[in-house]
């Protein structure tokens, strides 16, 4: 167990430094590696994946806290723009983890494989939306809340990979528009975390000190460190060189994908 938690604490303080370095959320790095790690301890290959999801949106709870903290003293966080967000992503990231639970494992882990290559191309060729029209209704907002908070607890992340784009779209400035992703990302994993407790209360597989399809070793674990190293990783990204990292971390969700893919597919 000490082993174990100690490979927590190092996976927290990469996420933490992904984080920090990116801007983009560690979902992105622990759903995959928690994924191995639980093949590995001998979880059910019918609830690992579910598992890991659910573990990563719990600790999106604890770190995105600090992090909208940090944003709001600065005043950048668009709070007129959060609550019709807020409103589609609490239904969104519901429905998202029910239809994460009608998946079998194998189905999860193609479809988190196929997002991480979509990411993989994004950061490897630094592929932006173009500007376009301005910030849409509250209606407007509720939906594309809807499908982000679907979208994020579907594969376990913060929503930053698909609200910074869609904010920058609408023509939000990038500082704002960062602040204003990381206030997004309390909701989808709250509603992610508690909807997983519920669907994954007393399901066969799950290893002991589970809640739900939340491990808790592996949550203590990270928590204890991501936060930490997430400002770690910030300092570094003013030092090292942003490009040249972002396409070393596409080649991470590349290899992820491909092995997602392969193993499942075939």
């Amino acid at each position: 167990m000490l082993l174990t938690l100690l490979l927590y604490l190092v996976l927290g303080a990469a996420a933490g430094v992904v984080a920090g370095l990116f801007g983009i959320g560690g979902g992105l790095l622990i759903v995959p590696v928690l994924v191995f790690s639980f093949g590995l301890q001998g979880m059910s290959p019918d609830v690992l994946t579910h598992a890991a999801v659910a573990t990563s949106l719990a600790t999106i709870v604890v770190t995105s806290i600090s992090s909208i903290r940090a944003h709001h003293k600065r005043g950048a966080v668009r709070w007129e723009i959060f609550k019709p967000l807020m409103v589609g992503i609490l239904i969104g990231a519901f429905v998202g983890v029910l239809t994460a639970d009608k998946m079998e494992g194998r189905h999860l882990q193609i479809a988190i494989g196929l997002f991480a290559l979509a990411v993989a191309f994004q950061m490897a060729f630094g592929l932006k939306p173009k500007a376009g029209a301005e910030v849409p209704s509250n209606n407007g907002l509720a939906g594309a809340g809807g499908v982000i908070g679907w979208a994020s607890a579907l594969f376990g992340i913060g929503g930053g990979t698909l609200t910074v784009p869609y904010l920058t779209w609408k023509q939000v400035p990038m500082q704002q528009a960062v602040a204003t992703s990381a206030a997004c990302g309390l909701p989808i994993a709250a509603m992610g975390a508690l909807t997983n407790i519920y669907t994954g209360w007393g399901e066969e597989g799950l290893a002991q000190w589970s809640l739900g399809y939340i491990y808790l070793p592996a949550f203590l674990g990270i928590i204890a460190s991501s936060s930490i190293f997430a400002k770690v990783g910030a300092k570094l990204a003013h030092s090292l060189p942003a490009d040249l990292l972002k396409k070393i971390f596409a080649v991470f969700l590349f290899l992820v994908a491909l092995r997602f893919l392969l193993s499942n597919m075939f």
